[in-house]
Parts: structure tokens; sequence; C-alpha cells
């Protein structure tokens, strides 16, 4: 750690003395103020490791102080110490309550101070430590998850170009054969709009902003949501709908929303397998408010099936990119789409275990906005 910088706040120029002498022994860099106002103008132009405050000042007071640091994010991480002649616990208590860290009680004792102050910058240094490693965490996750993406496109796109290349081999075998060519020219076409289908779902997850948000009903998002389904996967299976929330509006981006909920459902709907029939396979979808204290209330969207359940060996991997039990290349963002889209409209979407057999994909989206920074 560099040569820390105490702020030292007194109107009585003998306890800062007292106290800039003592600190500066041990190598510390020591800032004198001698009111509340003039500490918050030093704090302002260059903000100190540590501050010793006193409470009872003329004008502003210690508590004011603390306060006025406390409301702002730029200084409400300093350590405030107080200096008082309060000895009742409703004083210490009172101190402690504005924000402060620890409290001295006068007369001064220097060595107990020092020895206050050095715990303290050590809480300082961890805390630095600490948001340091969870940088550089957050930058190996962020690596690991290029890499995984990365890797992912490599395979996938490798497969389909072989895939293409394959049919454009049959096609030219077969050119005499219109009945074949038009077999293989099909193939072909779907194996491009699988890349093109790939590259479309990479843009998604490239795009960081927060998407423009209106006000809509979260009942007939859910039923455009499961048309969007059936017409873009050709499914004609009717999904089954309880509106527990009611009629709730939410803001939110439609576009988004409908096209998560459509993603879901066909998850739902590949859970039984490529041999079950289409008449066997149940997938319901069912809301409901719930508040969660410290974060307010949310809507949640319960997708339900009655397949295979979460495979195990995907469990712990469902939501990084490409991870897939299908064997079909191509496949295996959905999931991954699905939540970061949710995260961008300040939600989330989880995965668990259904009672009974199958899954439950759950979304939770904001009913109140009270952060409007892109997740």
């Amino acid at each position: 750690m560099a040569t820390p910088k105490i702020l030292v706040v007194d109107d009585q120029p003998i306890n800062v003395q007292l106290l800039k002498r003592k600190l500066e022994r041990e190598g510390m860099t020591v800032v004198a103020a001698y009111s509340g106002q003039e500490a918050l103008n030093l704090i302002s132009a260059d903000k100190p490791d540590l501050i010793l405050l006193d409470v009872m000042m003329p004008d502003m007071d210690g508590l004011e102080v603390c306060q006025r640091l406390q409301a702002e994010p730029e200084t409400k991480s300093i350590p405030i110490i107080f200096i008082t002649a309060r000895t009742t616990k409703e004083g210490k208590i009172e101190g402690l309550g504005v924000g402060a860290v620890d409290y001295i009680t006068k007369p001064i004792d220097l060595d107990e101070t020092l020895a206050r102050v050095q715990t303290q910058l050590r809480f300082v240094q961890i805390n630095r430590e600490l948001v340091d490693l969870q940088r550089r965490l957050g930058d190996s996750r962020r690596a690991a998850t290029i890499g995984a993406v990365t890797q992912g496109i490599a395979h996938n796109l490798n497969n389909l170009l072989g895939v293409v290349i394959g049919y454009v081999d049959l096609i030219k075998a077969y050119h005499d054969k219109p009945e074949l060519v038009k077999k293989n020219s099909q193939h072909l076409e779907d194996a491009v709009n699988r890349i093109v289908g790939i590259i479309k779902q990479l843009t998604t997850l490239v795009v960081r902003n927060r998407p423009p948000l209106i006000r809509a009903s979260l009942a007939r998002m859910i039923d455009s949501g499961i048309r969007r389904y059936q017409i873009e996967y050709k499914i004609d299976q009717p999904v089954s709908v309880q509106h527990g929330a009611g009629e709730v509006l939410i803001e939110t981006n439609v576009e988004l929303l409908e096209e998560v909920i459509a993603k879901l459902v066909m998850n739902a709907w590949e859970s039984y397998g490529e041999g079950a029939p289409p008449d066997q396979r149940s997938v319901s979808i069912r809301t409901e408010v719930v508040e969660k204290p410290q974060e307010g209330r949310f809507a949640l969207i319960h997708i339900e099936d009655r397949g295979r359940g979460i495979d195990p060996e995907i469990r712990d991997h469902a939501f990084e990119p490409f991870t897939s039990t299908k064997h079909t290349v191509g496949v295996g963002m959905g999931l991954t789409i699905a939540r970061h889209s949710m995260r961008n409209l300040g939600g989330e979407v989880t995965l668990s275990d259904r009672q009974g057999g199958g899954a439950i994909c759950t979304i939770r989206h904001p009913l109140e906005r009270r952060n409007r920074q892109p997740a």
C-alpha cells in the first residue's frame, strides 16, 4: 500500500498537532482541517484513505460531515473514526449509526489512536485487494467466456460448412436428377440458415446497451411469444397458460421479451426428445407476482414441461454458450441468449427441476425500475 493519507478534522489546533505528529512518525501523510466545511472542501479536492473526525465542532458538527460523506458514492467508502468527548452508550451508537467505523474518546490516547488507525488501514487495504481480485476474476470469466464462445463458433461453423460442402458435392454429382437436386438444395438451404442463425445470435450477445422500453401487457406478450414460437418453429400444438399474476403492465422491450418466451417454450418442447409424438409434449406457462426484500416486485413467468428433465451432464453449464445434449450442429445458444436478454432488461432466467418430472424455466422481470443501467 502507498503512503496512507489521513485527514484530521478538529477545531482545536492542539489536538490536530498531537495527532499529526504521532501519525507522521509512523510514516503517514497527515492533512489538517479545522472545520466541517474545510474538511469537505479538502476531501472533494483529494480523497484521504481515512478520516479522524471530531464530533463537537461549531457551525457543522462531525455527525453532519459524516452524513454528507455517506450520501455521496465517491466518498461513502472512506472510513471515518469519530473523536468524541461523549462517553455514553447512546452517544457512541449515534456516531456509529451515521456511518462511522470506530470512535475514540477524549482525552485522546495517542497509542490507542494509532492502533485503531492502523487497524482501519488494514481493512482499507484488504478491501482494495478484494476489489482488484474481483476485477481480475471478472476479466478471467470474460476471457473464459470468449474462449468458450470462440471454440463453440469454430466447432459449429466448421461442422455446418462441412455439411454445406457435402450437399454442394451431392448437387454436382446428381445434377441430372432434378428430384435429388431439389432435396439436397433444401438441405443446403437449411444448413446456411443455421449459419445465419448463429451469426444473428452472436450479434444479440454483443449488444450491451439497454433496449428501449415501453409499458405493455404481460398477458398479451406471453400470447404473442407463443404465436411467434408456433410460427417460427412450425408447431401447431397449443400451450396452456394460467395468468396467476392477473392483468399486469410491465416496462419492457416487447420484441426482446417475446423472443425470449418463444425460445424457452421451444426448449420445453424439445425436452421430450425427437421420438415423442406432438400430442404428448405438454408445455404450460403460469405467471405470478412476487416481492423480494431490498429488491422490489417482480413478475415471474414459469415455463414448464414434463420432458426428460435437466441432464446432469449439463446442469451446471446449461446457460453457457453451445451447451446442448442434442447432437445437431448449430444449437446450444437458446438459454445463453435468453439469460443475456433478460439481464439487459434488469431480470433473470433460471432453470430448476419440476416435481414429478420435467423442468421449469423461470423468467423474472422487474415491475419497478430502480436502476436504469444495463445489466
